[in-house]
């Protein structure tokens, strides 16, 4: 199976033993969340300017993809969020996110006010620009350009990453992925939250992001 660009995949395909990705990491978060469920394998091309999670470089990609075809490989688990927005008792959304799911502040460029909640248990108010959570494959994503952690792969953690916190105290900080993990908006002109940049959605003063480790992995 060859995926470039965005193309949707044709039917049939997701029985494939393994779907090779041509393109930057944005091609590579694509293309995972359409074949998640599915449990197909990927592996990645580079033609992108930095790729994270595209393994094999362009100019080395038929002596990469041959040596998976020759069983030379080892096959890696990365976690994902699974993600809810809830509006007066009600799911507004559900979606999934390889890397991070974000609430931030929208066209309005102003300060948004959340209440963060792990397991049911309040941690903080906060104002800022808003709020990254990254699984460890994310952490090297937007959570990193906002001074996040680096985890490993195979740490099974969850990063919190406040986005231009107005306060000293607000740190990065990383939980257990056992964790739920609850986002209220408080206060906000305009909010919105967006999961891998490829879902988005609007958010209003009550409304709750709700996000929890998928029982999916992206292989």
């Amino acid at each position: 199976l060859l995926r470039r660009g965005c193309h949707v995949l044709a039917e049939g395909e997701t029985e494939a033993d393994l779907a090779i990705v041509i393109g930057g990491d944005g091609t590579m978060l694509s293309a995972a969340r359409e074949l998640v469920r599915h449990r197909v394998p990927l592996v990645g091309i580079n033609q992108g300017r930095l790729g994270f999670m595209t393994d094999i470089g362009h100019q080395d990609m038929q002596r990469g993809v041959g040596a998976i075809l020759d069983g030379e490989y080892s096959i890696e688990e990365r976690s994902l969020l699974d993600a809810e927005i809830r509006r007066d008792g009600a799911s507004m959304l559900r979606t999934i996110a390889l890397n991070e799911a974000v609430i931030g502040k929208g066209a309005e460029g102003r300060l948004i006010e959340f209440e963060l909640s792990v397991d049911g248990e309040f941690v903080y108010t906060l104002r800022a620009d808003g709020m990254i959570v990254a699984t460890p494959t994310g952490s090297t994503a937007y959570a990193l350009s906002a001074q996040g952690p680096i985890l490993h792969p195979a740490v099974p953690a969850l990063t919190l990453v406040p986005l231009n916190p107005h306060t000293l105290s607000a740190r990065p900080v990383s939980v257990s992925d056992r964790c739920v993990i609850e986002i209220a908006v408080v206060h906000a002109l305009d909010a919105r939250a967006h999961f891998d940049g490829l879902a988005l959605a609007d958010m209003a003063e009550g409304d709750r992001l709700v996000l929890r480790r998928s029982a999916d992995v992206v292989r």
